[in-house]
Formats: structure tokens, sequence, C-alpha cells
């Protein structure tokens, strides 16, 4: 996947290029549409007791303010776009570690949530999801600054089906082990792609510095 991954940054530049003001109207669409999933998100998991709906909500922020940065930064230079980029993976790690040490402790102290408020919550969010995914499938190829919004989209909508799958467990076994299962699965998948938008990153920053450092040369 690094390969691929990095075959890909030549041509990044002039896809985001190319894309902006296509790209820009997706990016506004898909902020507003992650802040207004946050509220409804995060005032279901304190009616619901849901620290998947939780975690999710906070995911649906985190991806508001990750549009907005994508946003601020598009069509900038490759060294810009990649230390946000650098800097986007790094809260996605914090989040996904936050939320694992959340589950841990409602392991123990949790109680069992409310499941059909879950899973209604659940399928709107995936509804919204799907859309957004839908509309930056075209650009999950890009630069690490675009392949950043492309797996929060993706990890919103596979975190949207096992929340909708843990509501059901839940109504069948009336238990709290599947809400805390699918939430610390849901910040280990924040943790796996931070890896790779860091990853990526990293190769795109030495990129920019060794263009850097040829004309300065020149």
């Amino acid at each position: 996947m690094s390969d691929h991954c990095q075959s890909n940054h030549c041509h990044s530049a002039s896809q985001t290029s190319d894309a902006s003001p296509r790209y820009r109207r997706i990016l506004w669409i898909a902020l507003l549409l992650n802040a207004a999933m946050f509220f409804v998100e995060f005032l279901g998991s304190q009616h619901s007791g849901s620290n998947a709906l939780f975690a999710d909500s906070i995911d649906f922020f985190g991806d508001a303010v990750n549009y907005g940065v994508s946003l601020f930064v598009l069509g900038g230079t490759l060294l810009w776009r990649a230390r946000t980029a650098w800097l986007k993976g790094l809260c996605m790690a914090l989040f996904g570690a936050f939320v694992i040490g959340r589950s841990a402790w409602l392991a123990y102290a949790g109680t069992t949530p409310e499941p059909f408020m879950m899973g209604w919550i659940g399928v709107l969010a995936l509804a919204v999801n799907v859309c957004v995914a839908l509309m930056l499938y075209a650009y999950r190829e890009g630069d690490a600054n675009m392949r950043s919004v492309w797996l929060c989209t993706r990890n919103d909508a596979i975190g949207n089906v096992a929340v909708i799958g843990a509501a059901f467990a839940t109504l069948l076994f009336v238990s709290r082990w599947p809400d805390v299962l699918v939430s610390l699965g849901m910040g280990c998948l924040a943790l796996q792609s931070a890896w790779l938008v860091i990853r990526q990153a990293q190769a795109e920053l030495k990129q920019a510095h060794l263009k850097t450092a040829l004309k300065i040369t020149d």
C-alpha cells in the first residue's frame, strides 16, 4: 500500500489543483453534514448511554474540523498540505487512543445502552456518511491531505455499520459488551488510519524538502 500511495504523489498535486472547485464544494457539504451529525449523535449518546455513539459523535466533530482545515490548505503547496495532513494524522491517533481508553473504562463501569435509539441514529449517520463517501470516492488516491479526508469518511461509514450491529446485539443479549467492543474497534481503526496518513505525510514532507533543497542548489 505504501508504494501505491507514493506512486500518486506527483499526480496528486495536479489533481488537487484541477479538482479544486468541485472538491471545495464537496468539502463544504461534508463539513456541514458532519457538524450536524455531531450534535445529533452526541445528544443521542447521552440519552442512550452508548459509548459507540459517543465515539462516533466525536469522530463526526473531528471530521468537520478535518474538512475545514482541508478547505483552508486546498491549493496550497505540497509542504503545507503535508504538514497539515501530519497534524491531522496525529489528531486521529489521539482520538483513537481516547476512545480505546474510554471503552476499557466502560467495560467495567458502564451500563447497558438503549438499543433502539442507537440503531436509528446509526442508520441516519450511515446514510450521511455513504453520501459523503460517494462524493469523495474519486479523490481517495490524492495526496496525504486528501487521503486523510477519505479515510475519515470511510471509517465513519464502517463505524456506523458497527453501531447498528451493536444496537441489534444489545437488544438481543441485553448486554453492554457489544457497545464496548464496537467502540474499541472504532478506536483501533482510527489508530490504523492515523498511521497510514502520517506515513504518507512523512514521505511527502521529504519530497517537499528535497524540492526546496534542489531549488536552493540551482
